[in-house]
C-alpha cells in the first residue's frame, strides 16, 4: 500500500505534484504529515488535531509548516487564516463529531476560491457490515458518534458555493486488485487481518470531492 497513492489524494489535479500549494489536513495524526509530503513534497502542510501526540514524531512536525491543536467541536477556528489554503482534507473525521456539519461549515472560509476539499466518512451501509478488529462495522469504533450521507455533505458544500466534482461510495480499485496480497501481508504483520483492508470491496466509506467557486 505504501507505493500506492492514498485514496484521499486520487482526485487532486496531477499538476499539484510539483506545486507549492497549501494544504490543511484536518486530522493530522498517524504520521499524516510525512505521508503527505511523500506524495506532495513541495506542499505547505498544516495540520489540525485534538492532540499533538497521536502517532506523530519529530519528523512529522518537521514536515509541518503549521499545527493547530484544537477540539473541532468547539467551532473556534479564528487562529486558522481565512482564504489561505488550496486544499482541505477531512478523511474520517466527521464521524467522530456530533456537529461535523458545523465543523465543515466553519472550515470552508479557510479555502481559497478555486480550492479543493475532500471529505470521507463511513457510509450508512457500514452499520450493516460484519464486525472486525480495526473496524469494518461503524460501531466497531467506540469513538464514532454520528452517521453522515452524501446528500447531507454535498448539500453543505453546494449551499456554501462549491461545485461537487465527485461523490459516492469509495471503491479504490488499486486496493481491491491487491486485496489477496494485502491479506497475506497484513496477517504476517499483525497476526490478524484488520477490517480496513475490506473497506473498498465492502463499500465501507463514502466521499465528496468539491471545488470552491
Amino acid at each position: 500500500m505504501a507505493l500506492i497513492k492514498p485514496p484521499k489524494f486520487r482526485f487532486l489535479p496531477t499538476s499539484l505534484k510539483s506545486a507549492n500549494f497549501r494544504l490543511l489536513d484536518v486530522g493530522a495524526g498517524s504520521h499524516s504529515a510525512s505521508k503527505t509530503k511523500k506524495w506532495y513534497p513541495n506542499c505547505e502542510y498544516h495540520g489540525i488535531d485534538i492532540t499533538r501526540n497521536y502517532e506523530n514524531d519529530e519528523n512529522d512536525f518537521k514536515a509541518m509548516s503549521g499545527f493547530y491543536e484544537m477540539d473541532l467541536t468547539q467551532l473556534e477556528f479564528s487562529s486558522i487564516p481565512d482564504n489561505y489554503f488550496d486544499v482541505i482534507m477531512m478523511s474520517h473525521i466527521i464521524e467522530h463529531l456530533s456537529n461535523g456539519d458545523q465543523v465543515i461549515q466553519g472550515l470552508l472560509p479557510k479555502l481559497k476560491t478555486g480550492g479543493f476539499i475532500y471529505i470521507e466518512y463511513p457510509a450508512e451501509r457500514s452499520t450493516r457490515l460484519p464486525s472486525m478488529k480495526r473496524t469494518l462495522n461503524f460501531y466497531d469504533d467506540p469513538t464514532h458518534v454520528r452517521i453522515y450521507s452524501v446528500p447531507e455533505v454535498a448539500g453543505i458544500l453546494e449551499k456554501a458555493g462549491f461545485s461537487v466534482l465527485r461523490q459516492g461510495t469509495r471503491r479504490y480499485w488499486p486496493y481491491i486488485v491487491l486485496l489477496p496480497l494485502t491479506l497475506v501481508t497484513e496477517f504476517l504483520k499483525y497476526r490478524f487481518i484488520p477490517g480496513g483492508v475490506f473497506w473498498d470491496i465492502a463499500g465501507f466509506a463514502e466521499f465528496v470531492f468539491a471545488r470552491k467557486k
